[in-house]
């Protein structure tokens, strides 16, 4: 099967190999997908002039899309490009390489992508990523996101076959805009198990019991309600890991705020912000804490409870989006109401205290993830969606 992948934004996989955040989720599926055998293309938006027009990667093919300015740009600058970015793909798929079907992420290459393809038989499958509805109404004030958004996003879900959601909230958000319940999917992202695992070294720790947290250092990822239960915790180092790199941290707003948040509810000395960690260090870090935690307003994926999951350490967290349904209460970990301060600071202060729990804990999410959230499983999940589509929107012959 030719499977066509549209990112408007640059960057599923940069000239080094490396992938960061949720642009890896489009690098391995591309590689997954190839390695079953599909004849895959990633298109990404060329932001850097520097970089090849067409690269080969792990057996697939990246396209950089000559469209928008050539340099970083924030996504609400690319709308104007939508249409040209899918002109450009529509003339690539004119000729001897035709798409039996295009997956379109996030919300910009999803409209790129059902612009490209709307004269035509090729089904559409989509997987948002995140939705601004639900992050407007998590984040509120806090939410920037432009304001075309929402009514694009509604659109799109009138225009494409299917909608890939990564966890049950999304399921519900997207058939509140309008989508029936059999145009949605689920197919939660996956975890490299070759590279988080259990066994190997931990990054280096205080004697102190170590929670961690893995985010961006932007408001509405949960950072204060943290900081907050701490009080509660006892005589435990909150480590935050994400955001700019280390040397800059001083000079970064929200850094500061955490900083000062942290001073002004007396637990100073239990809070350190670490900055960007590198990917290939990340296991390092999940295997030094005792718990993760993950208490963001808005997670449409479960991806850092899950790498945690997978080096076998308990995740505490608020029953929402990709948290919830990744992480097992009471088997796997612990699940909080969103916004009980309160509730976490107790519930961290009661596993961090129970070893036998934590031990327990930690190795049903080594099965959790090994059993049903693999890369593999991922990709064959898409595979089988995306023949059924293709099946669909297939002329019948006549007998």
């Amino acid at each position: 099967m030719r499977v066509g992948l549209v990112c408007a934004h640059p960057g599923p996989s940069r000239p080094d190999g490396s992938t960061v955040g949720t642009h890896q989720h489009l690098a391995r599926v591309a590689a997954e997908l190839t390695s079953r055998g599909h004849d895959v293309r990633v298109y990404e938006r060329r932001d850097d002039p520097d970089l090849p027009a067409t690269e080969e990667r792990g057996g697939y093919r990246v396209e950089r899309v000559p469209v928008g300015p050539a340099r970083p740009t924030p996504t609400a600058k690319l709308v104007p490009y939508v249409a040209e970015f899918g002109r450009w793909l529509r003339d690539q798929w004119s000729g001897g390489w035709i798409p039996d079907v295009v997956h379109g992420h996030f919300w910009i290459g999803g409209l790129a992508a059902a612009n490209a393809v709307r004269e035509t038989s090729i089904p559409v499958v989509q997987t948002f990523h995140s939705l601004g509805t639900e992050q407007q109404r998590s984040l509120g004030a806090a939410y920037l996101g432009p304001q075309e958004r929402i009514p694009l996003e509604r659109a799109l879900t009138r225009a494409v076959d299917i909608a890939v959601a990564q966890c049950s909230d999304e399921v519900d958000e997207l058939t509140r805009m309008g989508l029936q319940r059999a145009s949605v999917a689920v197919v939660p992202a996956g975890v490299d198990t070759e590279h988080f695992h259990p066994d190997g070294e931990a990054a280096p720790r205080e004697q102190r019991a170590r929670i961690l947290s893995v985010c961006e250092l932007s408001p509405g990822h949960g950072q204060e309600d943290l900081i907050q239960a701490m009080r509660l915790v006892g005589d435990a180092e909150l480590v935050i890991a994400g955001g700019p790199a280390p040397g800059t941290l001083n000079g970064h707003a929200e850094a500061r705020r955490l900083r000062d948040l942290a001073q002004r509810a007396g637990v100073g000395d239990q809070v350190r912000l670490v900055g960007a960690v590198p990917h290939e260090q990340m296991p390092t870090w999940y295997r030094s804490a005792d718990v993760v935690a993950c208490t963001p307003r808005y997670a449409a994926a479960g991806r850092v409870p899950l790498e945690a999951m997978a080096c076998g350490v308990p995740v505490v967290g608020y029953a929402r989006g990709g948290v919830a349904d990744t992480v097992v209460d009471e088997v796997t970990g612990r699940l909080v109401k969103p916004g009980d301060v309160r509730g976490l600071g107790i519930t961290l202060r009661r596993l961090l205290a129970d070893d036998a729990g934590r031990f327990a804990y930690g190795h049903a999410a080594v099965d959790r993830v090994r059993c049903s959230y693999t890369w593999e499983r991922t990709a064959g999940a898409l595979e089988r969606l995306y023949e059924r589509v293709v099946r669909r929107r297939k002329p019948v012959e006549a007998a």
